[in-house]
């Protein structure tokens, strides 16, 4: 019938895209690891694919950890640079999250204090609050994200979202350095 045909079609799609999604994952990872990053590779489960063994992961094959970056338990980076930190969210969180539709700014001029929510990241899973790493005042934003939200997807550590004066830089001691994150994302 029409439907059987539709159902084994979608199926073989699936399998297709599967395939397809890991292959570039890989390739991802060794040019990632080209430039310098670090490749985080998540539990794999096997799943049955129409008979087929597969492996596919829980959540996404692996993410990117940044040298020069400290990172929160909550997932945003920070990159420093003299006073001003310039925040964005990992490259974890964007692949937990999906697709960015939306992306909602802090204004310039708000004080904000390490721990409070600064803005939302909308995805067609979820929204998330993105939470400041430390405090501060937002001196600038990016507007970009504005028009192009999923540049977060495709750029995690360039698409960053705000930069903020800090007001107390040795809350920077207390993120996770590459090496510690990249480790807190593995279990």
């Amino acid at each position: 019938s029409l439907v059987c045909q539709h159902s084994k079609f979608k199926s073989l799609q699936n399998q297709f895209q599967h395939l397809f999604t890991m292959a570039l994952r890989n390739m991802s990872s060794k040019f990632a690891s080209s430039l310098g990053l670090r490749a985080q590779v998540s539990q794999l489960t096997q799943q049955q694919f129409g008979g087929a063994s597969l492996l596919q992961s829980g959540a996404r094959a692996f993410a990117t950890v940044k040298d020069g970056l400290k990172y929160a338990a909550s997932h945003e980076w920070a990159q420093v640079n003299g006073d001003v930190a310039t925040v964005g969210v990992s490259d974890h969180a964007q692949g937990e999250l999906g697709d960015v539709v939306y992306v909602e700014l802090p204004e310039v001029g708000k004080e904000l204090t390490k721990g409070d929510a600064f803005g939302v990241v909308e995805s067609v899973k979820a929204a998330s609050d993105v939470y400041a790493p430390v405090s501060g005042e937002v001196v600038e934003t990016n507007q970009s994200l504005t028009d192009k939200p999923a540049a977060i997807n495709s750029d995690p550590y360039g698409a960053w979202i705000m930069k903020i004066k800090m007001s107390n830089p040795s809350e920077l001691d207390s993120l996770m350095d590459p090496k510690t994150y990249e480790e807190k994302c593995a279990h």
